[in-house]
C-alpha cells in the first residue's frame, strides 16, 4: 500500500473505533437466520402480500425463499431516472426465474439540480439527500426483505439511498445504475454558448438550443458531476457490478446487467451462497477507496460532504483533512469534462472504471483485501463485462487506455494529484478543486465584493458594474442558513470576467455545481455565516488571499473588532416548500461534518 493512503486509513480506522463497533454490534444484532418476514405475524405479512399474485404469496409463505426490496427513485422528468420505469418488472422477473420474490418497497423524492439551479427550489437540494436517507428507512422498515436493490442515480439521491439503507446494514444490498445518455452537444461547446449568453453575444433562444442538444435523451447527463461521479463511487466502493456504471440505457448490455444485479444479490443473502451484509462492504477502506476514486478522477466536490455523511452512517468519521492528504498523493488519471473535452461515454469508451480500477491497485493506491457485492477482493472490478450469449461475463486481464486524452496511467498522468485542496486560516476551512484551474488562476489576493444572492451578483453583472479583481463573496448560504445551494448561476458570469484578463475567485458558504470549472472558488466555507463563521465579518474592499497551492485562506482584516452581519432570511424560508424544512435549517450540521440532520 501507498504509505500516504495506509497511514490515512490507519488514522480513520482509529478515530472510528468506537462508532465503527457500536453501528456493527447493530446491525448484527438485526440480523437473523431465515427469511426477515418470519418474525411477522400472519395479519402482518397478509398485509404485505396481499397485492402480489398466486405464486409469489406461496412463495412468501415458504420460509426459505428470499425476497428483494426494491427502493426506486423513478419519476420521468429526471432523464437519468426515466429507464427505470420499467425496471421493476424486470427484477420480479429475474427473481421469479430465480425462485424468489421482488417487491417495490417504497419510492424517494428525486429532484434535479439541473432544472432548480438558481431557482428557490435549489435551498432544498442538499436538505433532499437526508429526505431521502430517511425515504429509505420507512421503505425498508416494514421488514418484509432480506435484500435490497436501490435504483437510482443523480446528486442527493444516492448518498441518500446509501445512507438510508445502512441503517439495515445487515442486509445485503446492491445499486442498479441506468446509465448515461448518448453523447450530444460536446461539454465545452455548451459551456462556450452559457459563457456568450452572459456576455450578451447570443439570444436566449440560441441557448435553450445548445442547453436541449446536450440534454436530449433518457440517462444521465454526460459531463463529470455529481450524478456521474456518484456512480463512479458505487463501483470502486464495490457496491454495483462492475462495469455497469456507464453503459447506455439502449445498450444490449444494459438489461442483462441489471437481470445478473439481482442474481449477485440473491446470493449475498443469509440463506445465500455467501452472506454479505452492506455494513461489512462499507468499511473505512471501501470509504478511502471511494475517495481515491474522487481525486483519480476529477470528480465532484459536492462528495467532499457525501461522503462525510456516508461515512458517519456506517460508523466512520472521516475529514477534509484526509480527502487532502490523500489528494496530494493521488495523480488525475481522467480528463472528463470540466476538466477535459471528453464526457462519461468517451471515458467509458476508453477503459473507464476498469481502467482506473487496475491502475490504483498496481500502484498501492486501493485497499484490494475488501468486501463487495461479488465478494472478496476488488481486483475483479479491474475486469470489462461483455456479453455471452444473454448473460453478462467479465474477462479477466488489464485493462489498457483507448485513448490516453482521456485516460493515462500512474506513471504520466495528468497531473501529480487530486485536485481537491484544503485551504484554511483566519476565515475558517474551505474546499478549493483544482483539478479545471491553470495554475495561474490558483492564487489570488483581492479586494472583496460582498454580495447577498446570486441575483444581486447577476444584476450587478448585467449592469457592467464588475470591471475590476475581485473575490466574489457569498455569505449566509450554508446549510443552516438557506441550505446550502449551489451557486450555480455565477459560473458564466465569472468565467466571462477570467476570459477577459481579470483576476476573480469566488468564496461562499455555500455549495458550487459538481461541475465546478476553471473560476478558483473557496467553497463549503466553515463555520458558515449563520454558525458565527467570519465569513459573516467580510466587508467589502478587504483584501482576500486564496492560495490553493499553500492552503491559504485569509483575510487582511481585524474580524474582532467587527459584528457579525446577520441578514434579513425570513424570505428565503418560505415558498416553494421551504417553510417545511425550518427543523432541518436548525438541526443541521456542519459542511465538514456532512452538512446532516441525521446526526
Amino acid at each position: 500500500m501507498h504509505t500516504v493512503v495506509e497511514a490515512v486509513t490507519g488514522r480513520i480506522r482509529s478515530r472510528s473505533a468506537g462508532t465503527r463497533k457500536e453501528y456493527l454490534d447493530r446491525i448484527e444484532r438485526a440480523a437473523q437466520a431465515g427469511p426477515a418476514r418470519g418474525v411477522l405475524s400472519c395479519s402482518n405479512l397478509a398485509h404485505g402480500m396481499a397485492a402480489c399474485d398466486r405464486a409469489s404469496k406461496d412463495r412468501l409463505t415458504d420460509e426459505l425463499v428470499p425476497n428483494i426490496g426494491i427502493v426506486t427513485a423513478y419519476n420521468d422528468m429526471l432523464s437519468a431516472h426515466q429507464p427505470y420505469e420499467n425496471y421493476p418488472a424486470l427484477i420480479r422477473d429475474t427473481a421469479r426465474q430465480l425462485g424468489a420474490v421482488a417487491q417495490v418497497a417504497g419510492g424517494v423524492p428525486a429532484m434535479c439540480d439541473g432544472i432548480t439551479q438558481g431557482q428557490d427550489g435549489m435551498d432544498l437540494s442538499l436538505f433532499s439527500r437526508d429526505v431521502i436517507a430517511l425515504s429509505t428507512a420507512l421503505a425498508l422498515s416494514h421488514n418484509m426483505f432480506d435484500a435490497a436493490l436501490c435504483l437510482g442515480i443523480c446528486d442527493k439521491i444516492v448518498p441518500g439511498l446509501l445512507m438510508g439503507a445502512l441503517s439495515f446494514g445487515h442486509l445485503p444490498v446492491a445499486f442498479v445504475p441506468a446509465g448515461p445518455m448518448p453523447s450530444g452537444l460536446p461539454n465545452k461547446e455548451k459551456a462556450r454558448v452559457r459563457e456568450a449568453y452572459a456576455g450578451g453575444e447570443v439570444d436566449k433562444a440560441q441557448l435553450i438550443a445548445a442547453e436541449s442538444a446536450s440534454y436530449h435523451s433518457p440517462g444521465t447527463c454526460t459531463f463529470y458531476g455529481t450524478a456521474n461521479s456518484n456512480q463512479m463511487l458505487m463501483e470502486i466502493m464495490g457496491l454495483q457490478l462492475p462495469g455497469s456504471s456507464f453503459v447506455n440505457p439502449t445498450d444490449p448490455l444494459r438489461e442483462p446487467m441489471t437481470r445478473a444485479a439481482v442474481a449477485t444479490v440473491l446470493g449475498n443473502t443469509c440463506d445465500g451462497e455467501h452472506y454479505i451484509p452492506l455494513g461489512r462492504i462499507v468499511s473505512a477502506e471501501a470509504i478511502v477507496n471511494g475517495i481515491v476514486g474522487l481525486l483519480a478522477t476529477g470528480g465532484s466536490t459536492n462528495h467532499t460532504i457525501h461522503l462525510v455523511a456516508i461515512a458517519a452512517a456506517a460508523g466512520i468519521r472521516i475529514d477534509w483533512t484526509d480527502m487532502a492528504e490523500l489528494s496530494a498523493a493521488v495523480p488525475l488519471l481522467a480528463q472528463v469534462y470540466p476538466s477535459g473535452q471528453a464526457d462519461v461515454n468517451h471515458f467509458h469508451e476508453a477503459g473507464g472504471m476498469a481502467f482506473i480500477i487496475g491502475e490504483l491497485l498496481d500502484a498501492g493506491l486501493l485497499h484490494d483485501e475488501v468486501a463487495t457485492v461479488l465478494g472478496h477482493g476488488l481486483r475483479q472490478f479491474a475486469y470489462r463485462p461483455a456479453l455471452d450469449g444473454d448473460r453478462v461475463h467479465w474477462s479477466a486481464g488489464k485493462v489498457p487506455s483507448g485513448d490516453l486524452s482521456v485516460l493515462r496511467g500512474v506513471e504520466r498522468p495528468f497531473a501529480p494529484e487530486g485536485g481537491i485542496r484544503l485551504v484554511q486560516g483566519n476565515l475558517g476551512r474551505a474546499v478549493v478543486k483544482v483539478a479545471a484551474v491553470e495554475p495561474q488562476h490558483r492564487r489570488i489576493s483581492a479586494g472583496a465584493r460582498l454580495f447577498t444572492s446570486q441575483e444581486a451578483f447577476v444584476n450587478a453583472a448585467d449592469a457592467g458594474e464588475l470591471n475590476e479583481d475581485m473575490v466574489a463573496v457569498l455569505p449566509f448560504q450554508g446549510p443552516a442558513a438557506v441550505g446550502m445551494p449551489e451557486l450555480h448561476k455565477l459560473t458564466p458570469y465569472l468565467g466571462v470576467m477570467q476570459n477577459k484578463g481579470l483576476q476573480v475567485a469566488l468564496l461562499t458558504d455555500g455549495r458550487m455545481s459538481g461541475a465546478s470549472g476553471k473560476v478558483l472558488a473557496a467553497i463549503h466555507t466553515t463555520p458558515e455565516a449563520e454558525a458565527g463563521g467570519s465569513i459573516a465579518r467580510i466587508e467589502d474592499g478587504d483584501m482576500i488571499t486564496i492560495d490553493a497551492e499553500q492552503g491559504i485562506l485569509h483575510v487582511d482584516a481585524d474580524l474582532a473588532s467587527r459584528p457579525a452581519r446577520q441578514p434579513e432570511l425570513s424570505t428565503s424560508h418560505v415558498g416553494m416548500g421551504r417553510e417545511l424544512f425550518s427543523g432541518f435549517r436548525s438541526r443541521v450540521n456542519s459542511a465538514e461534518a456532512g452538512a446532516s440532520v441525521l446526526g
